[in-house]
């Protein structure tokens, strides 16, 4: 089986040449649940968890008994938090807690079989470090236009390369993010994905097992 190749872009959007890229990462078995996994993960570990609610043993107070075990004619109380008193936590109280962690090692292998999707189906392509002298939206857009791909676009680029960052960050349907920035989700979720040649490197030691 031949290595995966991606067109390298110049600033107009013309691919200049053909790159190979590292078959380990970008030729790896794509496999659909693995992905769904770390996608339904990183979903997980990104909701708010805002229903939590308090058990007696959160709310504060109430360490001493109200009143003596016996004698009052009273109801015997331990503590004022207890669910049946005014102020008191919450029985079966609801917690924030979401499932569907995944290893280490399945995440990569998760992060290798979505890269791997888009070359496959010739939606990743390599933008050329110099291809931007200065930023200009306007120069971003035609080259999105003369790729020809479709949008979503997820275009991965260092943090100095602000020519880059800066070009494309106001662009419909296009987010920009670092390499330490990418995940699962936002790979699939995009429809195509443009990495500079500096970004490369890093992107593919994130997956590398």
């Amino acid at each position: 089986m031949a290595a995966p190749k991606a067109p390298v872009l110049d600033g107009s959007g013309k691919k200049s040449k053909d790159l190979t890229l590292d078959e380990s990462v970008f030729g790896a078995e794509v496999k659909p649940h693995l992905v769904y996994e770390a996608v339904r993960a990183e979903a997980n570990a990104a909701r708010a968890g805002s229903h939590h609610v308090k058990s007696r043993g959160l709310i504060a107070g109430g360490r001493s008994k109200p009143w003596r075990q016996k004698g009052t004619g009273r109801a015997r109380a331990g503590t004022t938090r207890a669910p049946h008193w005014t102020g008191g936590g919450v029985a079966f109280a609801v917690r924030s807690s979401f499932g569907g962690k995944v290893n280490r090692k399945e995440r990569k292998a998760a992060f290798r079989a979505a890269l791997s999707a888009h070359a496959d189906e010739g939606t990743f392509g390599v933008l050329a470090d110099d291809s931007f002298a200065a930023p200009s939206t306007k120069d971003a857009a035609t080259l999105v236009e003369a790729w020809g791909k479709q949008r979503p676009l997820i275009v991965v680029a260092q943090e100095e390369q602000e020519a880059i960052v800066k070009s494309f960050r106001n662009l419909d349907g296009v987010r920009v993010v670092t390499p330490s920035e990418v995940e699962i989700s936002a790979i699939v979720w995009a429809r195509s994905l443009l990495v500079s040649e500096g970004a490369l490197e890093l992107v593919q030691g994130r997956a590398s097992s």
